[in-house]
Formats: structure tokens, C-alpha cells, sequence
């Protein structure tokens, strides 16, 4: 019976197999590089709010303690939104006629609260707790990177699974000194591992890695 494919169809044969796997793992590539990338994650993109309101000026300038304004975070989930009233403990008598504070003004009158937008927006799946972490060593920078350089609030890290899990599989490289906890320009020093080592034996931290320790 004559050969009714030419021998270098084998080849060919071959040659589209490897390819095409090699495409398939190219493209795996491209979505995993895609799904960490800024662009999906919106790390480091400013959102823009209501109220220009400033962490750079408020924090970083005046000096303003993170649990001035979020005064849950130390026993609670969720380290609060600060109500009007807070805002207008100062801009009652600061910058009290600014246009650009009028909203909060309106806020304060109408006893309306401010439509803020989030900038730290996990997945309804996912379960984190505020408090947990601030009161076994881990600082507010760690996640939130140095807010008192921001003039417009924006995500410093991605907030996916493998950034966490990056944290609870060696905490010896973030836990920090309780008392410096929400102490902003805090530096890692030299020997942070060493130091780390000794803080989560004292802080009792034994961090979960299972699914459930998150995904509830």
C-alpha cells in the first residue's frame, strides 16, 4: 500500500506537539505574570476620594497617630473608618471656612456620613482580623507601606494569597517590637532575623498556613 503521508509529516507531527505545550506554559506564564502586575492588582495606584484627604500632610506632617482615626484596629477585625465627628474635633476651628472641606462640614450638619472609597478591598471569601496582627508584633507599615508619604492613599502591596502566606511562613522577617507597632518610619535593623526569631517565641506566634485560617 502506498505511503499516503510524506515521512517528514512525523516530524511536523512532533514538532507541533512540543510547540504546542511550550505555548500552553508560555501562556500560564503571562496570566500568573498578568494576575500579579499592578495593572490587576492596582498596587501603588492612588485612589482618588470624596475629600483629597492626606495621610502625608495628617500623619507624616502633624504627626497624628494611625488609632486617632482607626480606633478599633487594636480590638477588632476592622480597623474603622473615623466618623465626621473625628474629623471635626480639629477642622472645627482648622480650616474651618476651606471650601474644600465643606463636605465634611455638610457630613457633620446632615449627620450624613462620607461615601469613602476603598483602597484595601479583600475578597468576601477571605477572613482577616486587624487586631490579631497589630497585637502579636506585626507594624501598620508592614502592610500598609509608609502612609505618611502619601498625599492620596493607595495599596502598597497586592493583598493576594502568596503575599500573606509570604508573612505567616516566616514571621521572623516582619514581627517587630509591640512598641513599635504603629510607629510608621520604623526600619528593620541589621539583625531583624535574629531579632524576629526571639519576638515570635515571646509573642507565642505560630501563624496558620492551612485554608481555613483565612478562607472561612
Amino acid at each position: 500500500m502506498p505511503q499516503i503521508f510524506h515521512r517528514s509529516t512525523n516530524t511536523l507531527s512532533k514538532a507541533s506537539i512540543f510547540g504546542g505545550v511550550f505555548l500552553l506554559m508560555g501562556a500560564l506564564w503571562l496570566i500568573l505574570e498578568f494576575n500579579r502586575s499592578p495593572w490587576y492588582t492596582q498596587a501603588g495606584v492612588a485612589v482618588s476620594q470624596p475629600i483629597p484627604f492626606s495621610h502625608a500632610h495628617h500623619v507624616g506632617g502633624m504627626g497624628i497617630d494611625c488609632r486617632y482615626c482607626h480606633t478599633s484596629v487594636e480590638r477588632s477585625a476592622f480597623a474603622g473608618i473615623p466618623p465626621t465627628k473625628t474629623c471635626m474635633n480639629c477642622h472645627a476651628q482648622i480650616w474651618k471656612d476651606s471650601s474644600t472641606l465643606e463636605p465634611v462640614r455638610a457630613s457633620f450638619r446632615d449627620g450624613k456620613s462620607i461615601e469613602w472609597n476603598r483602597v484595601h478591598v479583600l475578597a468576601d471569601f477571605v477572613y482577616f482580623d486587624h487586631s490579631a496582627h497589630v497585637n502579636k508584633g506585626i507594624g501598620c507599615s508592614t502592610c500598609h507601606g509608609r502612609v505618611d508619604r502619601m498625599p492620596l492613599m493607595w495599596k502598597q502591596n497586592s493583598l493576594q494569597m502568596e503575599w500573606c502566606l509570604e508573612c505567616h511562613r516566616e514571621p521572623e522577617r516582619f514581627v517587630r517590637p509591640k512598641d513599635q507597632v504603629f510607629n510608621i518610619a520604623y526600619e528593620p535593623p541589621a539583625n531583624q532575623r535574629e531579632l524576629g526569631r526571639k519576638l515570635v517565641e515571646e509573642y507565642h506566634l505560630r501563624p496558620r498556613t492551612s485554608c481555613s485560617a483565612c478562607h472561612r
